[in-house]
């Protein structure tokens, strides 16, 4: 069984949060490595002109509107919001005198680039670091036609942060597509498998069925004159079984495979085979009740195996994930379809290595009879597995 598990806090903060934190902590850590802290002779690095002035303040809180908006504007136009985070930067620059822009000032940018490289596509991703770098190199050349002294060594580290940071973004985004293909991969690889054994059990039912058509219309020919009586109730038996056949290969042609040849293939069980599974189940320490509601009635083979394969997978499932030591089977015939419902007291689902597996083959059976199935956590606690087949006419 497999649930959705909630995303960790850090997860839950979208991006544009983390930009507007990225640059808040860069001015603070503008103003602190600019006034002398505690244990040191003096700033660590001077403070330009107007940084302490009125008119330092206001350049620095101008930057600061557009790197707000940027946060906003990140998920649904990223190149945008990247392009305001560089005016901020840059016009931070300002009241601070420096030669180069300064890695504090270029921090949320780093965290832009690494959300969009990580979020968006790849062309997107490769014009953001572009104008990031462009930025940066445009800036030293302004200061070089001015005839000012540029910091070229260290804008280079600031660009190697811009780089590092849309790698790490790109890394993470492949890494991403990776697992999602390698997941729709195993998924279909599932479902092929599940399909194949569908086919095998369909294999059982269709022989079967064509033995007893040989055998009744063997008799009936043999009868025909002296017990037309006999050789008429065999004839029904023949329509009987044909129309049942006829009826499950409708449902299921075209979307199985063949079986594979020269392997044996085993007898498919049906409801009748539910009391020694669930005797195993509680051998194995989950006690199972079954009940049976409406009574008991033939079945197409078909639905038969069907209705068993599910409750066998849920059993399985609550005896390995539910931590419980107690279950309910419930088996409802009634007029149009039958209702099977397996519950839990359990402390839930865990996630397994198997990817919830079981569930996706237990849709699969449900679906391919055109019938409904639904899987899911208790509110009062434990699991539910649910499914309704359609029963054909005079079944």
């Amino acid at each position: 069984m497999r649930v959705t598990p909630p995303l960790p806090p850090l997860k839950r903060v979208p991006p544009g949060a983390w930009t507007v934190i990225a640059w808040w902590v860069g001015l603070v850590f503008t103003f602190l490595v600019r006034i002398g802290l505690p244990g040191e002779s003096g700033p660590a690095e001077p403070a330009g002109m107007i940084f302490f002035r009125w008119d330092g303040l206001v350049f620095l809180a101008a930057a600061t509107v557009p790197a707000h908006f940027a946060g906003v504007l990140l998920r649904r136009r990223p190149l945008t919001a990247l392009g305001s985070l560089l005016a901020s930067a840059v016009l931070a620059c300002v009241p601070l005198s420096v030669a180069e822009i300064p890695l504090a000032q270029f921090l949320a940018v780093d965290v832009a680039l690494y959300f969009v490289a990580a979020e968006c596509a790849r062309r997107t991703g490769i014009i953001a670091l572009s104008g990031a770098l462009t930025v940066l190199v445009g800036y030293l050349a302004t200061r070089l036609l001015f005839g000012w002294i540029v910091g070229t060594s260290e804008e280079l580290a600031v660009a190697m942060t811009a780089v590092i940071a849309w790698l790490v973004g790109r890394s993470v985004r492949q890494t991403r597509e990776h697992a999602e293909a390698l997941l729709a991969t195993a998924t279909a690889r599932a479902v092929a498998d599940e399909r194949l054994r569908i086919s095998r059990e369909l294999h059982d039912t269709v022989a079967h069925s064509i033995g007893v058509i040989a055998l009744q219309a063997g008799a009936a020919r043999r009868v025909i004159d002296t017990r037309p009586r006999r050789a008429s109730q065999a004839l029904g038996d023949i329509e009987t079984v044909g129309r049942e056949t006829l009826s499950g290969l409708r449902r299921m042609l075209g979307a199985l495979r063949h079986s594979e040849q020269g392997q044996p293939l085993d007898p498919a069980p049906g409801l009748a085979d539910l009391d020694k599974l669930a005797a195993t189940t509680t051998d194995a320490g989950v006690h199972v009740e079954v009940r049976w509601l409406g009574g008991r009635r033939l079945l197409p083979p078909e639905i038969d195996v069907t209705a068993y394969r599910i409750i066998q997978e849920a059993l399985t499932n609550v005896a390995r994930h539910a931590g419980t030591g107690r279950c309910r089977v419930s088996i409802e015939c009634r007029d149009d379809e039958l209702a099977l419902e397996v519950l839990d007291g359990g402390r839930g689902p865990r996630l397994k290595a198997d990817g919830g597996y079981g569930l996706i083959g237990m849709r699969e059976r449900v679906t391919m009879l055109g019938g409904s199935f639904s899987a899911g956590p208790r509110p009062e606690g434990g699991f539910r597995v649910a499914a309704r087949l359609p029963l054909p006419a005079g079944a």
